[in-house]
């Protein structure tokens, strides 16, 4: 009785996740089907470039790092045509500044093709949830970068915040997700998006990665 009130439960407050596979090999969507199989609430769809601005539907986009085509280029013409769409860079031996750089370029997170299923389903969630996801490496060569030569990369200065600011800066900075910063603020997610947008635009930066370094290595936080 309890197993099944807890299954209802999980159920209930599932939402789906509708995934695109960008990607010219069919071979490689099938085994991502597979991949998440038991993922009752992952919605897989094959999809080409043009096809992605005409699909209003898909939450986050599976953007495969293929031989002859600038990832770059790629993605700026995903944005243009989606601003809002979540990018999940896949692929094999692509090196820490390429991975870097496609983070600062707007995409949400990388994943080796050699990662475990369930690293790949954790990075979907994390991603579709409003946070970046990344190598250990690459955010520690970040950090590294940021804290040798921070002038290079954040404007000079500090800046303020509100409160209401500073207390989700706090909680960012923690790993939250934005569903979570607004459960524990008592405030709605859109909410918390427009507060990460505009401390993003205070600060200089791109993403969250960013700053939430900036965050640390700027004292405005206290590290935990």
């Amino acid at each position: 009785m309890k197993s099944a009130t807890g299954a209802k439960a999980a159920l209930a407050k599932k939402t789906p996740i509708r995934l695109a596979v960008v990607e010219s090999d069919p071979l490689r969507f099938v085994g991502f089907r597979a991949l998440f199989d038991n993922e009752s609430d992952f919605e897989l769809i094959s999809a080409s470039l043009p096809e992605i601005g005409t699909l209003q539907n898909v939450d986050l986009i599976l953007l495969g790092n293929r031989n002859g085509q600038n990832l770059f280029d790629v993605m700026a013409s995903l944005k243009a045509s989606r601003p809002d769409l979540r990018i999940i860079v896949t692929g094999a031996g692509i090196d820490e500044e390429t991975i870097l750089k496609a983070i600062a370029a707007g995409a949400k997170g990388y994943v080796d093709e050699a990662a475990s299923p369930a690293e790949f389903v954790q990075a979907i969630r994390v991603v579709n949830e409003g946070s970046v996801w990344a190598p250990r490496r690459v955010l520690s060569m970040f950090i590294e970068r940021v804290s040798t030569s921070p002038g290079r990369i954040f404007p000079a200065g500090r800046v303020t915040f509100t409160d209401r600011e500073k207390q989700v800066l706090e909680m960012l900075v923690a790993g939250r997700s934005n569903k979570e910063i607004g459960a524990a603020l008592g405030i709605e997610e859109r909410t918390v998006k427009a507060h990460v947008a505009k401390l993003m635009r205070k600060v200089g930066v791109q993403n969250r990665i960013a700053l939430s370094v900036h965050a640390i290595t700027h004292s405005l936080v206290t590290a935990k």
